[in-house]
């Protein structure tokens, strides 16, 4: 249950950090649950999974995201409003409070991988000040065997401190919460903020830096596989239905969020699943209800006082409530992660304005195009300071916060896997039909899965389609499964002209937003929609 100081100091002693009072080496998930109640860190649920509060910080702190500028990432950093530089010397004093910070403290230790294809993981080592946390990090990155773990070298090593407030006077911060990665150091920082979440979209950082220098193509996605290793892609932003729509029991679930493209295939960045849980349901979404039990962790979820039941419809303390579970957990996960090469990749955006239509293919040209876009609607809760209604965004490559490097970076491997792989790309609107926020209605689930199907299949192959006159998306004219009018998006709103002014503001925004882009060929830039 605990280490010798012998064994201790190779852990941290190489970042300054000793006289720890007692290490918890790689506990189990139960003795991880035991540690975090006797400690007061949260409570056990009915169905069996730990739940526990994050506090102020009920999403991610994008502005308290910060990459260490040094000789590596000086020039291949995309420098901007998503990647905040820090100075070494910054990064030094922040660090020598965390090293006056954890002397006399308890840490939990996880020995992990980012990455489940061996040839390309990335080892790491999780050290926390919290046993929950170290609970999420054993089950949302790739868990070591115990051969591995007694021989595990990490190539890089997060430190978490969630008690440790960065003061923004003097350590260089916005807040007193901060996310620091360190590429020289081989070292990440996290502090001010228990949002677990921090933790796994740190190591995505790192992938999404290091992996395209090896040929590998890192995405914000999740990919399931039929019985007969065909493979898909779906792409999305929180909330667009990405874990949803990839837990599908017809076929097998490699990821819910976060892969590599390799020349050989597609491989699972984590070892478990990270689920929004609001309004979750056993008839929606049974594969991830049934996921919920021992060993899960329940983030900012409402336990019923007397029952301990979850209540997944109270919002009360955020609507980005979470459920972080093994991939295990999933029925009919593929284990260990590592699929062929796609047949289809989807990109899914839940459309605040309800203009663009329910499925629609795309040219390689026009998935580049949406790809850089990476158009959505921001539901509240999934980042600090959002209202109460949705926000209409753009974030690159479904992903932007996560992007170290320029996003063209990214779109021109997409673009060349699509045209030598020969892969269907299709565009799924999973957000507001008949009107926008507010006085339309969101599309119904069953219809959108069984427009997927039919995507993937192949049953959409021989469907007759016609171009969006403003967007020229090419959208299908029928579907199996689906009434032929909810395929017409214009046809849906009871006034016509509405919808068209609605599709022209939406197309401005989509052409302002791709002006920030440079490098880009005109085959692309012209795939997006006509003035």
């Amino acid at each position: 249950m605990t280490t010798s100081k012998t064994r201790v100091e190779p852990v941290l002693l190489r970042f300054g950090i000793e006289n720890l009072r007692t290490v918890h080496w790689n506990l189990s998930p139960s003795l991880l649950v035991e540690e975090a109640l006797r400690r007061g860190e949260g409570h056990l649920a009915a169905n069996g999974a730990l739940v526990a509060e994050t506090g102020k910080y009920t999403g991610r702190s994008p502005k308290d995201r910060f990459i260490v500028e040094d000789d590596i990432t000086k020039r291949t950093v995309d420098w901007s409003e998503v990647n905040h530089a820090m100075s070494p010397a910054t990064f030094e004093r922040l660090l020598a409070k965390v090293q006056a910070y954890l002397p006399g403290r308890d840490v939990f230790v996880q020995d992990c991988f980012g990455g489940t294809d061996p040839a390309y993981r990335l080892p790491i080592r999780a050290v926390t000040e919290f046993a929950w946390h170290s609970l999420f990090a054993r089950q949302l990155f790739v868990r070591a065997t115990s051969e591995e773990a007694a021989n595990h070298e990490p190539e890089f090593t997060i430190i978490y401190t969630p008690g440790l407030q960065a003061d923004p006077a003097t350590d260089g911060t916005n807040t007193e919460a901060f996310i620091v990665l360190n590429f020289t150091r081989k070292l990440v920082l996290i502090g001010g903020t228990r949002y677990a979440g921090e933790m796994k979209k740190s190591v995505f950082s790192l992938l999404n830096f290091l992996l395209p220098a090896r040929g590998v193509f890192p995405m914000h996605c999740s990919a399931n596989a039929a019985d007969d290793g065909d493979v898909a892609l779906f792409f999305g932003l929180s909330g667009t239905g990405k874990t949803t729509l990839s837990a599908d029991p017809r076929r097998r679930l490699i990821g819910d969020d976060e892969h590599g493209w390799s020349d050989t295939g597609v491989f699972n960045f984590e070892g478990g699943c990270y689920a929004k849980c609001i309004r979750l349901s056993m008839e929606k979404e049974p594969e991830i209800w049934n996921a919920l039990r021992f060993g899960s962790v329940l983030e900012n979820v409402v336990l019923d006082e007397e029952t301990r039941l979850p209540d997944y419809d109270d919002d009360s303390i955020t609507e980005n409530t979470r459920a972080a579970y093994p991939v295990d957990y999933i029925a009919n996960a593929l284990i260990p992660g590592i699929g062929g090469l796609p047949k289809n990749v989807v990109f899914l955006t839940a459309d605040a304005f309800g203009v663009l239509p329910p499925i629609s293919k795309l040219t390689p040209e026009q998935a580049m195009y949406h790809f850089l876009s990476g158009y959505t609607a921001k539901i509240a809760g999934t980042e600090r300071g959002l209202g109460s209604e949705p926000s209409a965004t753009f974030s690159a490559c479904f992903g932007a916060p996560f992007l170290p490097r320029k996003p063209t970076v990214y779109a021109d491997m997409l673009g060349e896997k699509l045209r030598t792989q020969k892969v269907d790309c299709w565009l799924v609107n999973t957000g507001w039909t008949g009107g926008a926020y507010g006085v339309g209605k969101r599309m119904d689930l069953p219809h959108t899965r069984a427009m997927l199907t039919a995507a993937l299949s192949g049953a959409l192959a021989g469907a007759e389609y016609e171009g969006h006159p403003l967007f020229g998306l090419a959208v299908p004219k029928s579907c199996p499964g689906v009434p032929a009018e909810i395929l017409d998006a214009r046809g849906m709103w009871n006034d016509g002209e509405a919808y068209d002014r609605a599709a022209r503001d939406l197309a401005r925004r989509f052409r302002e937003n791709f002006e920030t882009f440079s490098g880009v060929s005109e085959e692309v830039r012209n795939a997006g929609p006509r003035k």
